[in-house]
């Protein structure tokens, strides 16, 4: 099952830390515009430099797509430098009607290596039911986005409980199918993190929204992890893999990467595992 490999990698790598490639030409340091292929050469400095951190890299496909054919080959060749001992998650927020679905589904989880991928429930299970069918591969759910529109939608009220409730609910449910379902959750809503590792004690959450966007790595961390401190992803992107514009991007990547994981890792320690503490 996805989550007995997600906390077998937890437990090896003694880290929660997922690095997410969102790799962008505007915002890589300009050192590399002159290299014949800026992009790629960016992503794979920046696996280098933290693979040693990280338990997954997540890589929102937008950033790929948007690229055209020179997009998909560039996330073809980021994949190949990408680590066994690293998850890889597809950040594609997909699904759609059953047999568009399946479509979607081939893409990210059989024609390229991703281990996971993130999907939108808004359509429904029969929209989720062909991901869900990649038995080894692990589907995380939209249910409590970070961003400041979730509001919009996802905290309206449905039968005495908001909508976010509801989908872990339901996802709880979808999951006794094959045991692959997880859950996206904010950190930067750190009441309703709880409230959700409340409704689904075992899923595997991915927790966007630490960083640049302000949520509290500290809470995150205590309301995201089950009750042995694992099960959840803690992603962080741009405040690590543009912690630096100068030609020592890929070090200062790794220095707050390491950080990054320290602090995690005493998060852990403190409140559900005290072996974490003090791990380097």
């Amino acid at each position: 099952m996805f989550a007995d490999n997600l906390n077998n990698l937890i437990l090896k790598k003694r880290s929660l830390l997922c690095i997410g490639l969102d790799t962008d030409i505007e915002k890589i340091p300009s050192i590399l515009l002159s290299e014949l292929d800026p992009l790629y050469k960016f992503n794979k400095a920046i696996i280098e430099a933290t693979k040693d951190f990280a338990v997954a890299f997540k890589l929102n496909i937008a950033f790929y797509e948007s690229l055209s054919i020179p997009g998909w080959e560039l996330l073809e060749r980021t994949l190949s430098s990408i680590p066994s001992d690293v998850l890889v998650i597809a950040d594609a927020k997909r699904a759609d009607i059953e047999n568009t679905s399946q479509k979607y589904a081939e893409t990210f989880l059989k024609s390229y290596p991703f281990d996971a991928i993130t999907v939108s429930p808004y359509m429904g299970y029969d929209s989720v039911l062909p991901f869900l069918e990649y038995q080894n591969k692990g589907i995380f759910i939209l249910c409590l986005t970070s961003n400041s529109g979730a509001q919009d939608f996802q905290f309206l009220k449905v039968e005495k409980e908001y909508l976010y409730q509801n989908v872990a609910r339901k996802v709880v449910e979808w999951n006794f199918k094959n045991g692959n379902c997880g859950l996206v959750v904010g950190g930067t809503h750190t009441d309703q993190l709880k409230t959700v590792r409340e409704i689904a004690p075992n899923l595997p959450f991915l927790v966007p929204g630490i960083g640049r966007q302000g949520g509290n790595l500290e809470l995150a961390v205590k309301y995201s992890t089950d009750s042995e401190g694992l099960s959840s992803l803690i992603a962080a992107c741009r405040s690590v893999i543009y912690a630096s514009s100068d030609k020592e991007f890929a070090d200062s990547a790794r220095q707050r990467a390491k950080h990054l994981r320290e602090q995690i890792n005493r998060s852990v320690g403190l409140y559900k595992n005290p072996s974490w503490l003090g791990l380097n």
